[in-house]
């Protein structure tokens, strides 16, 4: 009887398997703890300053195509270190999901050890000190005395496993707490960093907005400014019709039956969750210099960062950087109908890549002659700028 009662002991503490802790279990979450530390350390160091972008930056100013181009170079730039800080932002939380769980599994662990060893400790308590010599000298036999001696051996290396277990579990509920604490750090960290760089951003574009307004204003005779500002667009023009004329020439070295056709379907919305229009297709007050002139496309204000979707199917024609249309795609969707989607600030498709409707293309931003976040959404067709609403609706 004595035996079984203590058997019984035995299978008390083991009613609730658990999952063991192990050195490298616990090896694993100190390195963990050590990458996080580094992570913070990261973020402190590669934030962009922005003072020695803006002194760099004055030895291009005599230039206003190549200073318009080498701040949106630096745009780009803070905008892919936001956009690297944003899915950081997003991992991060999945880790600390994560490590929460693994702290609650911990701590569960802990509790149900600690219940177990309480159970065993009061087991022996109540059999006292000569528990042991009664289980040998209750033996039938030199054999049966060997056996209890081997089984009382047993029974104390299995206290000092679980004793060992439970020592590991609460370290590892300690270093869980750490790990967490770590990433919480690196997530404040990430969401400052984001602020900051947000902060950058805004302090470039009233940079590049005075730059524009300055050269606007050193214009003393306002022909010369409407006719700098014709001239501009001609330059986009210029660039646009020579693009067509390459795929012209290149379409017909295509077979016929090869040739990418518009099947007259509706376009995708190029900017999604975003519906207010800045500035509208047709005759508009132009907002620096005050005369009426033709805005040859859309102009959808959105954050900068925010996806910009291609409206058709199609093939990438252009996807490339001017001083005037910033960073921009050109998209050829067959029967000589082309969208074009301007001051990106960043592209993900590149020229000759297909492209499907509602594919991420690009992200909005302000580069080229632009001075505040948006998608300057334009179509042709035969090689005249028609209305994009005609498309959209």
């Amino acid at each position: 009887m004595l035996c079984i009662a203590l058997g019984a002991s035995l299978l008390l503490l083991d009613t609730q398997p658990v999952r063991a802790v192990t050195n490298d279990s616990i090896q694993q979450k100190e390195a963990e703890i050590k990458d996080a530390k580094k992570e913070v350390d990261k973020l402190k160091s590669s934030l962009t300053d922005v003072e020695a972008v803006k002194k760099k930056l004055e030895q291009s100013k005599s230039d206003l195509d190549a200073y318009i181009m080498q701040l949106d170079g630096e745009l780009t730039d803070i905008q892919e270190k936001i956009a690297q800080y944003n899915t950081m932002i997003t991992e991060k939380q999945e880790q600390i999901e994560v490590t929460t769980e693994e702290l609650n599994e911990a701590v569960r662990q802990q509790e149900d050890q600690y219940e177990a060893m309480k159970k065993r400790i009061q087991f022996m308590y109540e059999k006292g000190d000569t528990f042991y010599l009664e289980l040998l000298f209750t033996s039938t036999g030199f054999s049966d005395m060997i056996n209890k001696a081997d089984y009382i051996e047993a029974l104390t290396r299995y206290d000092r496993q679980k004793l060992d277990e439970y020592a590991e579990t609460t370290e590892m509920v300690q270093l869980c707490k750490e790990q967490l604490e770590a990433e919480k750090e690196v997530l404040d960290e990430a969401r400052l960093a984001v602020e900051e760089e947000e902060a950058n951003v805004s302090s470039l574009l009233d940079e590049k907005a005075q730059q524009l307004n300055a050269v606007t204003s050193d214009i003393s005779n306002q022909e010369e400014a409407i006719k700098a500002y014709e001239d501009m667009i001609a330059q986009q023009n210029a660039e646009i019709a020579a693009l067509e004329k390459a795929v012209a020439e290149e379409k017909a070295r295509l077979e016929a039956e090869n040739a990418r056709t518009y099947n007259g379907g509706m376009f995708a919305w190029p900017c999604p969750g975003y519906t207010r229009i800045s500035d509208d297709y047709g005759n508009r007050i132009h907002p620096i210099l005050g005369v009426e002139q033709f805005h040859n496309g859309v102009d959808m204000a959105a954050p900068g960062g925010t996806a910009i979707l291609a409206a058709y199917d199609g093939d990438v024609v252009a996807a490339a950087q001017s001083g005037t249309m910033g960073n921009y795609i050109m998209i050829d969707h067959g029967s000589g109908l082309y969208t074009i989607y301007m001051h990106c600030s960043a592209l993900y498709v590149s020229k000759g890549q297909s492209v499907t409707k509602g594919q991420n293309i690009a992200a909005v931003g302000a580069t080229g002659r632009a001075t505040g976040n948006h998608l300057h959404f334009s179509v042709r067709v035969n090689g005249s700028y028609v209305n994009p609403w005609n498309y959209l609706k």
